[in-house]
């Protein structure tokens, strides 16, 4: 049993992890091929490495199960790592449950989120390889902060393309780019051909990240030494979050705990498969067989629970290759949610996998009740969570009475992904009663699946 004198636990530099984790390595099934469209045949090597630099593409395609990390990004990883674990005992109070509720605090990076573990990282292989220029897609800024701090540590020109909705809600999330030194566009923007035929269309059109990723990609097509990156769904970003995961297993030890339940938000699966995928591991190898790891969508863009499991492009031009995974439809457009990083019609392939294999499970829920959620946790523990964030926190809150009404002691693991600190305006809609709740509309979904691609392999 934990300590309630442990409020917080905070491992050493030392601690950081050395490697990440791999899960390809455990799968029960392997995952299917990317498909590219343009040859009709399995996506090689040599078309991943016309966007991204080798040694990313290797981890993509890698099925061992420890990457090491070098030790330059370790370096830049004691900026803000260990993050710390945080028992948050007065939700516990305020809910009189007898669940022990622990989140990890990924908001405590410079740029506030998790983002900057992979960010870190793809720019670092990014520089040794040469790369002069980064381009790249944002929804609610996180990823791009993120990248633009990494790209300027490592002297490399970033370009961010913020889906238009964030861009207009979040306006200190474009300044703190830009400051990092960033070029920062609101997409569907006019620097693109994928933009402007668009906006030819819908002038007044809010975006999505699948729009955001067409101009990121077409922007790397169109610059010498440019590469991409990407903040989320592909396999080596998962496994570069595993860090928080593998942390918080030395912490929960430390505790005296092993959790029963593991949750995180789910945009396209970064933060999820951080946090989640070292304990799914214990699941699968048969140790801890019970752990239950929860992904929270919001009802406005629920791929793992409505979608269907398919061939997919990851943007909306279909430049990328055809992954599969759980999706709403390529051309799919979301609500202007302001959880602006989980609007996004796919998940990553390996979230997608594991869920397939229920091995992990998937839960919706709807925008006033996670402002709500993250209000009560503001008031209990003095931080702000990001509304992404705030999805797991209203899930943690929802198993937490149970386990009340149950009269079961169980221990709730959850990532606070990232602050809310330039989320306030979002804040100030709920408290003034503005937030809508947004559900997905089933026409527009059937009419984006019209589109997926035909994949014969």
């Amino acid at each position: 049993m934990s300590n309630l004198n442990n409020k917080k636990i905070i491992l050493n530099e030392e601690d950081i992890p050395k490697r990440w984790y791999n899960i390809q390595a455990d799968l029960p099934r392997p995952l299917e091929p990317a498909y590219n469209s343009r040859t009709g045949k399995i996506a090689t090597k040599e078309d991943l490495c016309q966007i991204f630099p080798e040694a990313i593409v290797k981890q993509e395609l890698s099925k061992e199960r420890w990457i090491d990390i070098p030790e330059e990004i370790i370096y830049a990883y004691k900026i803000w790592r260990p993050s710390p674990l945080v028992r948050a005992t007065n939700l516990e109070k305020f809910l009189d449950t007898p669940a022990r509720i622990y989140f990890k605090n990924e908001g405590v990076s410079p740029s506030g989120s998790h983002k900057s573990n992979s960010a870190i990282a793809q720019a670092y292989y990014n520089m040794k390889e040469g790369t002069k220029r980064i381009a790249t897609e944002t929804g609610a800024g996180q990823w791009g902060s993120a990248l633009a701090m990494a790209c300027k540590m490592f002297g490399i020109e970033c370009v961010v393309y913020m889906v238009k909705v964030s861009f207009q809600q979040k306006p200190y999330r474009k300044s703190l780019m830009q400051v990092y030194g960033a070029n920062v566009y609101a997409s569907p923007s006019m620097q693109t051909q994928a933009g402007r035929k668009i906006l030819e269309k819908d002038p007044n059109c809010c975006g999505s990240l699948g729009v955001a990723i067409s101009e990121a990609i077409e922007d790397v097509i169109t610059h010498d030494k440019a590469k991409y990156a990407l903040g989320s769904v592909l396999n080596h970003v998962a496994m570069h979050q595993t860090i928080i995961g593998l942390e918080a297993k030395k912490q929960m030890e430390i505790a005296g705990e092993y959790p029963d339940i593991v949750i995180a938000c789910l945009g396209g699966g970064s933060n999820f498969s951080g946090i989640a995928f070292p304990f799914i591991m214990d699941k699968i190898n048969g140790t801890h067989k019970n752990v239950r790891a929860i992904a929270v969508e919001p009802s406005a863009c629920p791929k793992l629970s409505k979608g269907v499991y398919a061939y997919d492009y990851g943007d909306l031009s279909g430049f990328t290759p055809a992954f599969k995974m759980y999706t709403l439809g390529h051309t799919f457009m979301p609500s202007e949610i302001h959880a602006g990083g989980l609007r996004y019609h796919g998940a990553s392939p390996l979230v997608s996998s594991i869920v397939k294999e229920k091995l992990a499970e998937s839960v919706v829920v709807k925008q006033k009740d996670v402002f709500k959620a993250a209000v009560t946790f503001a008031r209990c523990e003095g931080i702000l969570p990001a509304p992404e964030s705030a999805h797991a926190i209203k899930v943690a809150i929802d198993e937490a009475l149970k386990a009340k009404e149950e009269g079961k002691s169980k221990a709730i693991l959850f990532n606070l992904s990232g602050h809310g600190h330039f989320d306030l305006s979002a804040y100030e809609q709920y408290l003034e009663g503005k937030i809508q709740d947004c559900n997905y509309s089933e026409e527009d979904v059937q009419k984006a699946l019209k589109d997926l691609p035909k994949v014969n392999i």
